[in-house]
């Protein structure tokens, strides 16, 4: 191998060296995304399949639902009279069933490919620099871009498989109109992967970066809300601030505007543009925004102080994200019967998801089920923290110290668990503040089904304590159970599958009977396998 100067000046030797008459600043690249293909070569795939699998299949679940061309014309017809059902699923174009499934798929698949792709981008960015790897791999000639450009095409892969999935998929309601709808998704993954891209370069932590283009997410989803409730054809001035607003204004399968798309192509070529050239004017590790030094005498006297610290924004951002939620579902509910009218198939599928006590009820029960299953998500997130501080070695000198293991990881889970009861009491006190009315009785059902997101959150525990390489796991779970509450009642599915998800086995409140047995076993469930993880914890290795 030949020695060659690197970008930053010095020589180097290696794979990373580049051909001659090369770009200097990309050096690098192809070997750079295929190492980022092979560390995401899991998860990857699973985020492709959960948004494009769920949007492909989706036409086949409306289709049960919404079978003849009444039923279709009754919810063009609510959605016109339902402004707060309006702002959760935006306004419908056309009664075919390709656009029903572009009305209820489009918002929420393109948010979580936005989800997908910030993470993508800041893990193989700016996690890189502060955890110290990239300052090696620019050491063995790797461009001053090429890091940047490949976690952008790693992203550019994801949204377009996610676009050719959902194409294919839907390709018999209408070619142009599925190419439509896989464009729109994919093109919301793409303008907040260039989001990220950006914030990547202004911030000095990673968790910095995935919070403010979360938060840009989060204003997103309301300026489309905002604007689609104060219109019925998505024309609001609020919907078109909103990449996820240009996302329903493509008009899938309801004569496509297809002019829609340049203004994805643009925002992804300037936010694209302004990266690169933020990525070129700083050093390695360094940003614009540095982050604020700490008080010259510490004020963390203790493991537990610590993981607070570490976790109160991400904790502060979900428990306003719940409360929001809360409240848009408490304003829903009046109308949810509605919504329904007399489609037997829907309400066969709101029973299921929420209990068979009236209406009102069971649309109560559903969406509280959701919150709990996005609860569990928090839950995860926040044990799993425990991995990333010791696979970053930020644990080892706090463990070489008088901090134990089990303090110390039990820091982390006082704000997993108390946190993950926080954000559900929020969501509950939002949807009772929506509603109106029954505050005890939407409480009380919050606290059981928190039940079953301790269960999740423990059983992430477990395999951190005992299998940590196979961490990834308790994302599995807690994903699957998210899956199973989302499509099963919709598709169907038998009950030796719905009973996968500690959620279905809690009792369907508020309107239903309390059933303590299940809720206790899950609580014991939860203890022993929390009691197991730090056990594990305590007798393995750490790891390096």
């Amino acid at each position: 191998m030949t020695a060659v100067a690197t970008p930053h000046g010095g020589a180097a030797q290696g794979h990373f060296a580049p051909r001659t008459g090369g770009n200097r600043h990309l050096a690098g690249t192809g070997a750079l995304l295929r190492l980022a293909l092979r560390r995401d070569r899991i998860m990857l795939p699973l985020w492709v399949l959960a948004i494009g699998g769920t949007t492909a299949g989706a036409a086949g679940s409306l289709g049960s639902v919404y079978n003849t061309p009444e039923e279709r014309a009754n919810v063009i017809s609510s959605m016109e009279t339902n402004s707060s059902l309006r702002s959760l699923y935006g306004p419908v174009f056309n009664d075919s069933l390709g656009a029903l499934v572009s009305w209820r798929y489009v918002a929420f698949m393109g948010a979580f490919a936005a989800v997908m792709s910030l993470l993508l981008v800041v893990r193989h960015t700016r996690e890189e620099e502060e955890t110290g790897r990239q300052e090696m791999l620019s050491s063995a000639m790797v461009g001053r871009r090429a890091p940047l450009t490949a976690a952008l095409l790693v992203a550019l892969i994801a949204n377009a498989g996610i676009a050719l999935l959902t194409t294919l998929g839907l390709a018999s309601e209408g070619l142009s109109g599925a190419l439509a709808l896989g464009l729109a998704i994919g093109g919301v993954g793409m303008a907040f992967a260039t989001m990220a891209a950006v914030m990547a370069q202004l911030t000095e932590t990673a968790r910095l970066a995935k919070g403010l283009t979360a938060a840009v997410l989060g204003l997103a989803w309301a300026l489309k809300a905002a604007g689609d409730a104060a219109s019925t054809d998505g024309s609001h001035v609020l919907t078109w601030l909103s990449p996820i607003g240009w996302a329903e204004n493509i008009r899938a399968f309801a004569g496509e505007r297809w002019w829609v798309a340049l203004l994805f192509a643009a925002v992804i070529v300037i936010q694209g543009a302004v990266a690169y050239h933020l990525a070129g004017r700083r050093d390695v590790g360094m940003s614009f925004l540095p982050a604020r030094p700490g008080p010259a005498n510490g004020r963390l006297a203790t493991a537990t102080s610590l993981a607070w610290r570490l976790q109160r924004g991400s904790l502060l951002g979900w428990g306003i994200g719940f409360l929001l939620a809360g409240i848009m579902f408490g304003a829903m509910t009046e109308g949810a019967a509605d919504l329904v009218g007399d489609n037997e198939n829907t309400r066969e599928i709101l029973e299921r998801m929420g209990g068979q006590a009236g209406i009102t009820n069971a649309f109560l029960g559903a969406m509280i089920g959701m919150l709990a299953m996005l609860a569990a998500l928090y839950a995860v997130q926040s044990v799993l923290r425990l991995n990333g501080e010791e696979t970053s070695q930020r644990a080892e000198p706090i463990l070489a110290g008088a901090v134990g293991r089990t303090t110390w990881a039990a820091g982390h889970l006082y704000v997993a668990f108390g946190g993950a009861a926080l954000i559900m009491l929020l969501g509950g006190a939002g949807l009772a503040a929506g509603y109106g009315k029954d505050f005890g009785p939407i409480l009380g059902a919050v606290l059981v089904q928190s039940v079953a997101v301790w269960l999740l959150g423990s059983f992430a525990v477990l395999v951190y304590g005992l299998f940590p390489k196979a961490a990834a796991l308790g994302w599995a779970y807690a994903g699957l159970s998210l899956a199973l509450g989302w499509l099963g009642a919709a598709l169907n599915l038998p009950s030796a599958v719905m009973n996968l998800s500690p959620f279905e086995h809690l009792p369907k409140l508020p309107g239903n009977a309390m059933e303590w047995t299940p809720v206790l076993v899950q609580l014991a469930l939860a203890v022993v396998f929390t009691v197991a993880g730090l056990v594990g914890l305590r007798r393995r290795d750490m790891q390096s």
